[in-house]
């Protein structure tokens, strides 16, 4: 069987599946989503056996240790991805939820929530992603076609695994959760190609894999993830709040897509914090691409290239820039910018102000860290990625980004 005809099979078996999970109740779905925390932690062993696989065969073709931490689940993971079942459990059902009014006409309309229908997701070595995506689609009464990364490949198949069997413990049909085990570029072409079956096509992961979706899909495309994401510190920064957020921003995961991939610097204040940055940055061995006036303070650092400030390193390397006013921040990040998310440190609430304003990103911050861009962190639970297109949905995609409206009419032998 050729992989279009796989693909294909897959889809229609979701489709199927997209009708009977739109009539089920939140009770039902509810229910679902515990089960599935409770399989996900009895069996977290296997979940982990087959991790440590995919973990074994990343290291082996040399990729980074960032990505590595991506790919790995430990029991604590584990046990977090249940934990976020729970709170998506929790949360209010959008379904059917709506509001109400009549015509003069005599007619009276009702405008609901719906599901989509079936979501197909194209990600990278991230199996969170797996988990999060199935839940907040069969929460909101959708199935999803799901294929992942090459380096996941056995922990997304140990966990769907489980999904499947949540399903058919709570009486659904295990083919609303399908996953496309080849991970040929083939069959991702497949997954795009097949409108009418998949209803919206999400892809999360670097800026090549969303290029290829929303250039090649006929399938409609959410974009999402990229995160050439931007620090700037201003002359009027508290320079103690400014580093805090620095090694956050770029340190505490820089594999993620709202981890900072460039700190500017303003001029009057570059003497004194660079040699800071850069101590910071040494103890997480950070590499330090900077322009020719911040090489010029620091010394032995790596000189910036355009390409440089163009880039989501996902990974401990930094860019590092030197401006002479906000004006000149706030051009370059719009430049360089994919849209995520960009910070800020002021004491000045006149140049916060115009920061915010000014800056055409789904989230821009005041003396706070990008890592906040988050479904969690925003209080929508679980996300199924970060949209940072215009059209649908912006920011962080929660249970209503799964949803679209519905008009339903009644009348009385109404006609006009």
């Amino acid at each position: 069987m050729d992989i279009y005809t796989e693909v294909e099979i897959l889809a229609k078996n979701a489709k199927r599946a997209s009708r009977s999970l739109a009539l089920a109740s939140e009770k039902e779905k509810n229910t679902l989503l515990l089960t599935l925390a409770e399989l996900l932690r009895n069996e977290s062993g296997e979940i982990i056996k087959a991790n440590e696989q995919d973990l074994a065969a990343a290291e082996k073709n040399g990729v980074p240790k960032a990505m590595l931490d991506r790919l790995m689940l430990s029991e604590g993971r584990i046990d977090g991805i249940a934990e976020s079942l729970h709170s998506v459990a929790a949360l209010e059902d959008p379904i059917g939820k709506g509001d109400v009014w009549s015509r003069p006409s005599g007619i009276t309309l009702r405008r609901v929530r719906v599901p989509l229908g079936v979501v197909g997701i194209i990600y990278e070595a991230r199996p969170n992603v797996t988990v999060d995506s199935a839940a907040l689609c069969l929460k909101t009464g959708n199935a999803v076609v799901l294929r992942g990364g090459k380096e996941a490949i056995n922990t997304n198949r140990a966990l769907v695994a489980i999904i499947k069997k949540a399903l058919l413990k709570c009486d659904m049909d295990e083919c609303a959760v399908e996953l496309i085990t080849s991970t040929s570029r083939e069959s991702a072409n497949a997954l795009m190609s097949i409108r009418g079956l998949v209803d919206v096509l999400i892809p999360r992961g670097g800026k090549g894999l969303i290029r290829a979706c929303v250039e090649n899909s006929k399938v409609p495309v959410i974009e999402t993830g990229a995160g050439n994401c931007h620090l700037y510190i201003d002359e009027w920064a508290d320079l103690d709040k400014a580093l805090r957020v620095a090694v956050n921003a770029k340190c505490s995961r820089p594999s993620v897509c709202n981890a900072i991939e460039t700190v500017l610097v303003h001029s009057a204040v570059a003497e004194n914090f660079l040699p800071m940055l850069k101590t910071a940055f040494d103890e997480y061995k950070v590499e330090i691409r900077g322009c020719e006036r911040s090489a010029a303070i620091l010394g032995d650092i790596t000189r910036a290239t355009e390409e440089d400030f163009d880039t989501e390193f996902d990974d401990y390397i930094v860019a590092l820039g030197i401006v002479d006013s906000l004006d000149e921040a706030i051009e370059h990040i719009n430049r360089y910018s994919t849209g995520h998310s960009e910070a800020i440190i002021t004491e000045n609430m006149s140049n916060a102000d115009r920061f915010q304003k000014e800056i055409d990103s789904v989230a821009v911050y005041v003396n706070a860290s990008t890592r906040f861009t988050d479904g969690g962190e925003f209080g929508f639970g679980a996300e199924i990625g970060i949209s940072t297109q215009k059209l649908h949905v912006r920011g962080p995609m929660g249970l209503s980004a799964l949803t679209t409206e519905k008009y339903l009419i009644s009348g009385d032998g109404s006609v006009r």
